[in-house]
């Protein structure tokens, strides 16, 4: 059973398992802005495919789900995730992070106090969070599985809150729990309003490419479907307790990432001006409170249970363009309906 199972990530682990294991998947999702049926297409094909719309907040929809599926795994992926929307508006990022993570947890633990003891000891519930948990990191240093929480944004605040819930019902009602916390994802499929898909649909558009600050803020890029495999490999083999850090070895400051983009685009789809994508970078007023650096560690999940990152970052960016120019019907959709590129979180 994967939550926010229309979104991003969660998509991505939806097609990964139905693609590439016998696993059976119900996708359990509210639809809210950043969730899309269009990102779910190739899996519903499956006869192991389900999908049950409902809200992590809505304890009898969680109920009613846990008991007709029978789930051995819950991925709990369901969140507001967007910085920026969390400065603007922090209440439904309390919301659903907190308050729906409570109502899984607590609908977990009843729905696994009754399974038989074979079942108990194969279930888990698999939380998935951020690394930006941790705060900001200076020049050096990476974030490992023990590094004390910092969070400083409204978003990662409420996904602070949202782990600590989750390793109190393991400690305190034995639930078997997992959790993994990710630097930042990229890929197919990605929701316009952050930063790899923005800077390639504005740069189709002809629109200027907004750049924070002076682009210097570092993040540890991680491919969509690397980070699909790791969740993969966590839950089925993971100790229950146990947190892993998930990282895709690949720090890049913004403005490297945004000039990646250019580039590719330079090469693939280039300006009827001949001019380059480049000369679209605008940078604007830096964001609130804007960490500095994110950076994970993540021997732990390499050495116990021999995940590494396939996709190098050159690859995945590159793949990451190519599928955005070839499928501008999925994205100019959603830009139809609502306005997925203005800038959000001016505070």
């Amino acid at each position: 059973m994967i939550t926010g199972a229309a979104g991003f990530i969660g998509s991505a682990l939806v097609r990964h398992l139905i693609q590439r294991t016998s696993h059976e998947v119900l996708a359990f999702d509210k639809l809210t802005y950043a969730g899309n049926l269009s990102s779910l297409v190739s899996a519903a094909a499956s006869n192991r495919y389900s999908f049950v719309q409902a809200d992590i907040c809505d304890a009898e929809a969680v109920s009613r789900a846990l008991a007709d599926f029978e789930p051995q795994v819950v991925a709990h992926l369901a969140a507001e995730s967007h910085v920026d929307r969390s400065i603007d508006g922090p209440a439904v990022f309390v919301q659903t992070n907190l308050i729906g993570t409570f109502v899984m947890l607590n609908e977990a633990l009843d729905y696994w106090r009754d399974l038989n003891d074979a079942d108990k000891a194969t279930f888990r519930f698999h939380h998935i969070s951020t690394d930006e948990v941790f705060g900001s990191l200076g020049e050096e240093g990476f974030f490992t599985e023990t590094t004390p929480y910092d969070p400083r944004s409204p978003y990662s605040a409420s996904k602070a809150g949202s782990d600590h819930l989750v390793r109190a019902w393991g400690h305190t009602y034995g639930l078997p729990v997992l959790v993994t916390n990710c630097s930042n994802n990229y890929g197919p499929y990605h929701f316009p309003e952050k930063l790899i898909p923005l800077i390639i649909i504005r740069a189709l558009n002809g629109e200027p490419l907004p750049v924070y600050g002076d682009g210097s803020n570092v993040r540890d890029w991680l491919f969509v479907e690397d980070h699909a495999a790791a969740l993969q490999e966590v839950f089925e083999n993971g100790a229950p307790g146990q947190t892993y850090n998930v990282g895709g070895n690949a720090e890049r400051k913004n403005i490297e990432v945004v000039r990646a983009i250019c580039a590719i685009l330079d090469r693939l789809r280039p300006r009827t001006d001949g001019k380059p994508y480049a000369d679209q970078i605008t940078h604007v007023a830096d964001r609130p409170g804007h960490d500095h650096r994110y950076a994970i560690d993540a021997s732990k999940i390499r050495t116990e249970l021999g995940w590494t990152p396939s996709v190098t970052f050159e690859e995945g960016i590159a793949r990451t363009v190519e599928w955005y120019l070839s499928n501008e019907g999925w994205w100019r959709d959603i830009l139809a309906q609502r306005n997925a590129t203005e800038r959000l979180g001016n505070g």
